[in-house]
């Protein structure tokens, strides 16, 4: 296995706060690493310290095998970082701060101008190349500011809660885009507090709370975690989902609950599509008429809750959410290309 990524004990302290309490982490080469937690979690305190912008105050990371802290010029040259907004002059065209970006690093002004051409071409930006940044929308900022962290053509990108206050049809757009990075090859570290974000994009996750991991795994791997598939019906009236109860309770051996609106009853489904058919069969012979019924298996939004005692951050269109509430980090300022 070719690891790109990988941590251990990583701790940092800002005065008598210890944002993080010895993470570790392995990230797969050409796999997408999501790292999952609340506000203050210490997601963007891990970040900077694998993006060489914070030094830890114990423990130790490698990034595509090279050692953040004594060799930290070596990892600048083999990533790229995108923040929570846009890091980009707000004054010159699209066009000038890919250029300009690749300038600095090296690229030569030719092969900069080339690479520009390609990336505003690859995120549909090429009719807005020579608009000001500022008359950019929120989702051409965060397309472009992606575009900018892979200029130089890095195997590993940080992608620091990149969809924050994107609309949907931006925030699907940027999925796409991470996904086609990866198809490249590229690994991407993606911290988000969206739990959508996380099940769509992430190979593995990592559920960061209070500091610590508090579980890591696939998605399937976490979900498994708060228990198996539940069978839910909705019937007509209270009276109907009371009576649902009895029957229902030959799909597991937990009791089935009805939940707040009175008319939806959920049982635990311990024999799979056997259990499915006996609990229709006792429905059925008990006159409990059924208006819709599904299988579902736990959500990441239970785990996360499960894990953390937080509900997941939802996204609604338009919206801006408040930055990482983590002390002295509300946005990454600095971004190495």
């Amino acid at each position: 296995m070719n690891i790109a990524i990988s941590a251990e004990g990583l701790r940092k302290r800002y005065g008598d706060t210890e944002v993080l309490k010895g993470v570790g982490l392995s990230v797969e080469a050409g796999t997408v690493y999501g790292v999952l937690g609340p506000n203050g979690a210490g997601k963007t305190t891990m970040v900077r310290m694998l993006a060489t912008l914070l030094q830890p105050d114990a423990g130790s990371a490698q990034v595509v095998g090279y050692d953040v802290v004594t060799q930290a010029h070596e990892v600048r040259r083999r990533i790229g970082l995108t923040g929570q907004y846009a890091a980009l002059d707000g004054e010159l065209t699209g066009r000038e701060n890919l250029v300009l970006l690749g300038t600095l690093m090296h690229l030569g002004r030719k092969r900069a101008r080339t690479r520009a051409e390609e990336l505003l071409e690859r995120f549909d930006l090429t009719d807005a190349a020579d608009r000001p940044v500022r008359t950019y929308s929120g989702g051409m900022r965060r397309r472009l500011d992606l575009g900018a962290s892979l200029i130089a053509s890095p195997p590993v990108v940080f992608l620091d809660e990149p969809t924050t206050g994107l609309d949907l049809v931006s925030r699907t757009a940027l999925w796409d885009m991470v996904r086609e990075q990866v198809a490249d090859g590229v690994t991407i570290l993606l911290t988000t507090q969206y739990l959508e974000e996380a099940d769509q994009l992430a190979d593995r996750i990592a559920v960061i709370d209070q500091g610590t991991v508090a579980a890591e795994g696939t998605p399937d791997e976490l979900k498994s975690m708060v228990g198996g598939e539940r069978l839910e019906i909705t019937v007509r009236t209270p009276e109907m989902a009371r009576a649902a109860l009895a029957p229902l309770s030959s799909a597991g051996s937990t009791p089935p609950v009805i939940d707040d609106t009175g008319l939806r009853v959920s049982a635990a489904l311990e024999t799979g599509f056997a259990g499915v058919s006996k609990a229709a069969a006792e429905l059925q012979l008990n006159s409990v008429e059924v208006v819709d019924f599904v299988v579902r298996r736990p959500s990441l939004d239970e785990v996360f809750l499960e894990l953390t005692g937080h509900k997941s951050r939802t996204a609604p269109v338009g919206s801006r959410p408040p930055a990482e509430a983590e002390r002295g980090e509300s946005e990454l300022e600095v971004a190495p290309r």
